[in-house]
């Protein structure tokens, strides 16, 4: 198991800083100390891209896609070490680290590995006589690719494999409370061939995205994390003119319309809401039902909260797994006690079960109001929250007041009753009477303070490239 850094092709303990320690949420206990990487080693990681950029965006596409394949390959082939690895440092259950994580890391190196060959740019037919004018699409540079700590495997590779598909080197700067399964992807990549300096890992916390965010040898900042660290980065990379993607945080709401079947949408809300014990962005985290049927759906939403097994990895039955660290557990207890300090009911849930690690059992709240923080608050962990609504009018509305806009899930039985729900949410990512989804080919990112720009899709590949126009005089 790795923890040193990797600049520039060697791996590195740095240059001096201080150390931190990651641990297992499951049982509080510290599995390894890495180093925290100084402004001279983000300068040396920089440094290092840098020097690699020229002959890694010379080389040919088909040689880069053949590469992205390889690792595609590697990372299948160790993929229980690696969901082991994942969900011992981030805590996830084997079925989400094992059947999502690495399922959909492989997925986006090999649909990038197809993308690296159809990268084209066009002809336009001017106005101008006697010119031929043709765009090219070109490669950023060096890109900082700051991982958060939620999903750290499967969100790396939706920036990694397109930055490296188009050409870009990159330096990586995971979550210093999930640094691990990062550093052994890094020493797959070195084994599937790719060349020293185009891959580059520093370790640490706050201090150290700084440091990659302000280097002025950096083109381009792409960051998943909160919204206020994200609007500290738009600024910065404002300021220095770099191109940026940001993707932010979440309050997704599902609206379960009145005619929805409410025995057939309480599993797939309950998934939606607690997937990776609801440490998800797109989280379904407030729900709004019919006031006539709401007692209703609340009561069948606890049933199926009460019963998820709670548990750590290693128990095959777990579906709840901890939260990452003792720090973020306080925090959402805090907001399971402000929401019932403004009148919101826990109907069941939120107690610490038995034994060590940073456990919290599922909370749903009922008679949650649209005023109260439980609503309107990213909470990030597994807190349900349920509200009422009296007349369908009220439903976008309801939706879109929120700063946020990231996902939002719709559940009716009328295809046209969705859809023009769908059309008027304001928000990145709609699902129509589905679980939470995503394929590589699937454009994602957020309106209003859950970001900017998109991933994935042709999108992952407009964020990595500039255009470039060319004009040839024909006399």
């Amino acid at each position: 198991m790795r923890t040193e850094m990797l600049i520039g092709g060697k791996w590195t303990a740095g240059s001096g800083g201080p150390s931190f320690v990651t641990r297992n949420p499951a049982t509080g206990e510290v599995i390894a100390e890495l180093s925290e990487a100084t402004a001279a080693d983000v300068d040396a990681a920089v440094t290092a891209a840098a020097a690699a950029f020229e002959p890694w965006a010379a080389m040919l596409p088909a040689a880069r896609a053949t590469l992205l394949w390889r690792i595609a390959d590697l990372i299948e082939q160790q993929g229980e070490e690696l969901a082991a690895l994942e969900s011992l440092d981030q805590g996830q259950t084997l079925p989400v680290s094992g059947g999502f994580s690495i399922p959909n890391l492989v997925e986006h190196f090999r649909y990038y590995a197809g993308w690296a060959t159809k990268i084209t740019g066009s002809t336009v037919a001017l106005s101008v006589p006697n010119v031929d004018y043709r765009t090219r699409r070109e490669p950023l540079g060096v890109c900082g690719l700051i991982v958060p700590w939620n999903f750290p495997l499967p969100i790396l590779g939706w920036k990694l494999a397109p930055a490296l598909a188009t050409g870009n080197t990159v330096v990586i700067k995971p979550a210093e409370q999930t640094s691990l399964s990062t550093l052994r992807l890094a020493e797959l990549l070195e084994e599937a061939g790719v060349p020293a300096g185009v891959v580059n890992v520093v370790t640490g916390g706050p201090d150290t995205g700084k440091a990659l965010v302000a280097h002025p040898g950096v083109a381009k900042i792409s960051f998943t994390g909160s919204t206020a660290v994200g609007r500290e980065i738009a600024a910065d990379a404002g300021r220095a003119l770099k191109k940026v993607s940001l993707e932010l945080g979440g309050k997704a709401p599902s609206i379960i319309a009145a005619d929805a079947d409410i025995d057939a949408v309480i599993e797939p809300n309950a998934l939606g809401g607690l997937l990776n014990t609801g440490q998800i962005c797109a989280a379904f985290t407030r729900f709004y039902v019919d006031r006539k049927r709401v007692d209703e759906f609340t009561a069948k939403l606890a049933g199926v909260a009460s019963h998820l097994p709670v548990g750590p990895a290693t128990d095959p039955n777990a579906l709840i797994g901890p939260l990452v660290s003792e720090e973020h557990r306080a925090s959402v207890e805090r907001y399971l006690e402000t929401g019932t300090a403004e009148g919101a009911r826990l109907v069941t849930g939120g107690g610490r079960p038995e034994g060590g690690g940073y456990f919290l059992e599922p909370a749903v709240l009922g008679g949650v109001t649209q005023d109260m923080r439980v609503a309107r608050e990213e909470i990030f962990g597994p807190v349900l929250s349920v509200l009422a609504y009296d007349d369908p009018e009220e439903l976008a509305p309801l939706a879109n007041d929120s700063e946020y806009g990231l996902a939002a899930a719709i559940w009716s039985r009328d295809i046209g009753t969705a859809t023009r729900l769908a059309n008027e949410v304001k928000a990145g990512t709609v699902w129509i009477n589905m679980a939470p989804a995503q394929d590589a080919a699937a454009a994602w990112g957020g309106m209003k303070s859950s970001g900017l720009g998109r991933e994935m899709g042709w999108a992952g590949i407009d964020a990595y490239t500039q255009v470039k126009s060319i004009w040839t005089a024909l006399a």
